[in-house]
């Protein structure tokens, strides 16, 4: 028998690290060649670790959450023909060997194993259980009433025995709905009037309420549960931070008129054939990228350290998209080649890859401004956060419809209206750039044929 020891390969141009977002394997396990043994994420994707032998797992390189860097042993592995100490991974870059050494030196006399940060099989009984401690919600117990030892009381304020039959309670249809939404027995509720009224309903709510009576459907209390931050969660809460932290962000709205434009998405859509069916945003996004060469400096990176901005010559647009795991931005490359079938076509992708985890390293990062929309949950107005290094963020809102004056007399019709947010980096881009670009938007989004002209 030999150890085989499965190093981190390196999974990304210039990742020195990566987190261990799930394990697929424990301690003892038996293994086969290729399978699945870890899920680890770096700043751009996530990537399935495949086990280049088979065997038994011994050792594993800590728990969920924890960092690994590049070059360091993630699973060694018993096998039968594999070498002591064999590693499938490429030499390290530079990089990767300073931070490794880094690591060392800051970690002397600690064994290989330990320094990867490997845990090892328990030897004892008494050994602490490898496997991560999750906190377990206790189930809240439900409060209950005992029943009235003289048995219910009627309507009439009168206390049956047990086991005798129950008169009839006059109650009207709207009283006894309520009262069976409820789960209230009307025989249990005094009145001193011919029947049931909903105010002895309350009466009876209020007074059982402090002998801990809860209606069907009422909130209980539970006990308190903490969950790790870690994985993409994480992610999302350090580069938000981060955005807040170093950005001084201002967001700017506007109303837009989309009666029209909605009519000829409609229309499109009666049209479309065997293509997919246009939402608003591959429109939107056409209008984004019409509109700006006219103002470069929205379409940028800012490197802060550098002191430097540069102006896109091309839009890679960043896609925010709500997935399981939290949210994440893929981003549609040269979506000023693309035309509104091709982004249709490109936001769905890209959407589904999300959602199933599958996005590739460079379907992520180096975008040059995003959009952000909450879809049917809509809102009346949004205050994005900016996707750092980028300098703005585009967030459409939901469309409502209205009464407007037409601007002939008293004359009203009915129109579409959307409210659209941008919220920029106030180091590179002024209140008045960013409304005037708003206002280009808008004139596109109002007259949509203009998306459409040469």
């Amino acid at each position: 028998m030999a150890r085989f020891t499965f190093k981190l390969p390196d999974i990304g141009e210039g990742i020195a690290e990566a987190e261990i977002v799930a394990w697929h394997v424990s301690i003892g396990d038996r293994i086969e060649e290729d399978q699945n043994i870890a899920d680890m994420m770096t700043d751009k994707a996530t990537v399935e670790m495949e086990s280049p032998v088979s065997g038994v797992v011994v050792q594993l390189a800590g728990e969920v959450g924890d960092q690994v860097a590049i070059g360091a042993a993630l699973v060694v592995i018993e096998t039968e023909d594999a070498g002591e100490g064999e590693v499938v991974a490429a030499p390290p870059s530079p990089e990767q060997a300073e931070v490794a050494e880094q690591y060392e030196a800051e970690n002397p006399g600690v064994e290989d194993a330990q320094s990867a940060g490997l845990t090892t099989p328990a030897r004892s009984d008494e050994s602490a259980d490898p496997s991560p401690v999750r906190a377990e919600p206790v189930e809240a117990q439900a409060a209950s009433v005992a029943p009235a030892a003289s048995g219910p009381s009627t309507g009439s304020g009168r206390t049956e025995e047990k086991g005798a039959p129950q008169p009839h309670v006059l109650a009207s249809p709207a009283v006894r709905a309520r009262a069976r939404d409820l789960g209230i027995d009307l025989a249990q509720v005094k009145t001193d009037a011919d029947r049931v009224r909903h105010a002895d309903l309350d009466a009876f709510l209020r007074y059982n309420a402090g002998q801990g009576y809860q209606a069907p459907g009422a909130s209980r209390a539970r006990a308190d549960e903490q969950v790790r931050v870690i994985g993409m969660r994480r992610r999302i809460a350090e580069n938000m931070a981060a955005s807040k932290r170093n950005i001084p962000h201002f967001t700017y709205v506007d109303e837009i008129d989309v009666t029209a434009l909605e009519a000829m998405r409609a229309d499109l859509n009666d049209h479309r054939g065997v293509r997919p069916k246009l939402t608003m945003l591959p429109l939107l996004i056409v209008a984004i990228c019409r509109t700006l060469p006219e103002f470069p400096m929205l379409n940028a990176r800012y490197d802060d350290e550098a002191g430097v901005v540069t102006r896109s010559g091309r839009v890679h647009l960043g896609m925010a998209a709500q997935t399981d795991a939290g949210l994440t931005v893929p981003v549609i490359r040269d979506a000023q080649d693309r035309n509104v079938w091709q982004l249709a076509t490109e936001i769905t992708r890209l959407a589904e890859a999300a959602r199933a985890n599958k996005l590739k390293p460079d379907e992520l990062g180096n975008g040059t401004i995003t959009v952000t929309s909450l879809g049917p949950l809509g809102g009346i107005a949004t205050t994005p956060v900016i996707n750092r290094p980028e300098v703005a963020i585009i967030g459409p809102n939901k469309i409502v419809e209205r009464p407007v004056f037409t601007g002939r007399g008293d004359e009203i019709r009915r129109a579409k209206l959307m409210n659209l947010s941008i919220s920029c980096d106030h180091r590179v881009v002024d209140g008045w750039d960013a409304a005037s670009y708003v206002q280009a938007l808008k004139k596109q989004l109002e007259t949509p044929v203009l998306l459409f002209a040469d």
